[in-house]
């Protein structure tokens, strides 16, 4: 038994830091997982390390080829475009509900997290992080556990794109004046104008997005 656990903790760890590698783009799109180097690099045996690559593959995060080597998914904005439009739709639901259930104490705190995002506004990473934390704090209001569950793993999928969406100062502006448009639809309980403000603020980043990748793509040819 001890064994066991020890070696689904070891898959656990290896999973976590290879999630960490692919959605930070560390680990390149397109990239060829190489199981010898990788594992000697992650200091664990190959067991637990392709435990966690089938993990990653169920979740698409790797994928799998007919050759039967791994690799990092390409930057399709087909998919870009799929996940952003499901995001769009669960976003705009939690934003609905949110305006019904959300008490003085959760508006009080959605404003300090504009706060400390316009304060950020100009560093791309913490812009990016306050404005998740904000879309966080209105799924807990929401309080839709299904919507929840749903955003998580959309959130999970495009943590590889984030990076595309705010990568200007004009797009993070941007999106700090839909931040508090929200915000403020919200505080004032108008359902229709949340839903409609999230939905088109979540097509918002999926455009940056594709912009953003199709530029890469072009000035790589």
């Amino acid at each position: 038994m001890p064994i066991t656990s020890a070696r689904n903790t070891g898959a656990h760890v290896v999973y976590a830091e290879l999630k960490r590698q692919i959605l930070t783009l560390e680990l390149k799109p397109g990239e060829r997982l190489k199981e010898p180097a990788m594992a000697a690099a992650l200091q664990v045996s190959r067991t637990p390390l392709r435990e966690a690559i089938r993990r990653l593959i169920s979740e698409d995060l790797l994928e799998q080829q007919p050759t039967g080597g791994v690799v990092v998914p390409v930057l399709d904005e087909a998919v870009i475009s799929e996940l952003y439009e499901v995001r769009a739709a669960v976003e705009s639901l939690m934003a609905r509900n949110a305006c019904v259930k959300a008490t003085p104490e959760d508006i009080e705190d959605l404003r300090g997290i504009l706060a400390r995002n316009a304060a950020l506004v100009e560093f791309a990473d913490d812009a990016m992080q306050q404005g998740m934390a904000l879309h966080a704090k209105i799924a807990a209001i929401a309080g839709n556990s299904w919507a929840r569950r749903f955003h998580g793993q959309i959130s999970s999928q495009m943590e590889r794109y984030r990076h595309y969406t705010n990568s200007t100062q004009e797009r993070r502006d941007q999106a700090l004046e839909q931040h508090r448009e929200l915000v403020d639809a919200i505080a004032s309980g108008n359902p229709e104008a949340a839903a409609g403000m999230a939905f088109d603020h979540v097509l918002g980043a999926r455009d940056a997005a594709v912009r953003a990748i199709s530029g890469a793509s072009g000035a790589a040819s």
